[in-house]
Order: structure tokens, then sequence, then C-alpha cells
């Protein structure tokens, strides 16, 4: 009885997680802007709308995944244009191609 209880809440609590995975990735694409910007410069950088920091990062690596499907993080710096904070994220393409996306991150930085 005891193992079939643990096997049960096993099983429910993989289910749990599995589903709030995919709602987090969900909501997390609709977290950025969605103009002309393509993150290729200061002037064309992905501006995040999310107002914490936590999904404000997630929201710029879901947009990577999105953009750039098989492509790794190779770094990342933290930079002032304008008064205004931007991450650039220096990624290489699964077709080893190296790209700097440019995000603002005004709308999240340094709000926990």
């Amino acid at each position: 009885m005891r193992r079939a209880i643990l096997f049960l809440f096993i099983i429910c609590s993989l289910s749990i997680s599995c589903s709030t995975s995919k709602k987090a990735l969900h909501s997390n694409s609709a977290s950025f802007s969605t103009s002309e910007s393509d993150g290729s410069s200061f002037d064309k950088a992905i501006v995040i709308q999310e107002t914490h920091e936590t999904p404000g990062i997630d929201a710029e690596y879901a947009w990577i995944r999105n953009k750039y499907p098989g492509s790794q993080t190779n770094s990342q710096a933290l930079v002032y244009h304008n008064k205004r904070p931007f991450d650039i994220i220096h990624i290489i393409t699964s077709d080893n191609a190296k790209v700097d996306v440019y995000f603002d991150i005004s709308n999240f930085y340094g709000k926990f």
C-alpha cells in the first residue's frame, strides 16, 4: 500500500512539473517586443517587457531559442547605451556563425 501511494505521488509530481514548465515557456514567448527589432544592434534591440529579473532573463533566452534553435551561448555582457542597460548575448548558431544579440533590459534590470 505504501509503495502504491509513493508511486502515485511521484507520477503526480512529474505531471505537475511538466505542465508547469510548458506554461513558463509559453508565457515567455510574449515577453519581448515583436516589432521590426531583430536584436542586431542597440537601435534594433529586442525590448524585454518583463518587469522582474528572473522572468526577464528567461524571456531573453526564450527569444534566442525561438530565433536561433540549436544555438549555444558563448558569453554575455551588460553595457549601457544612452543611459539604458542592455544585455549583449554572444551566441554560436547551429551552423557555427557567431552572432551578437542585443536586448534592452531597462524594464527589468535591477528589479527582483
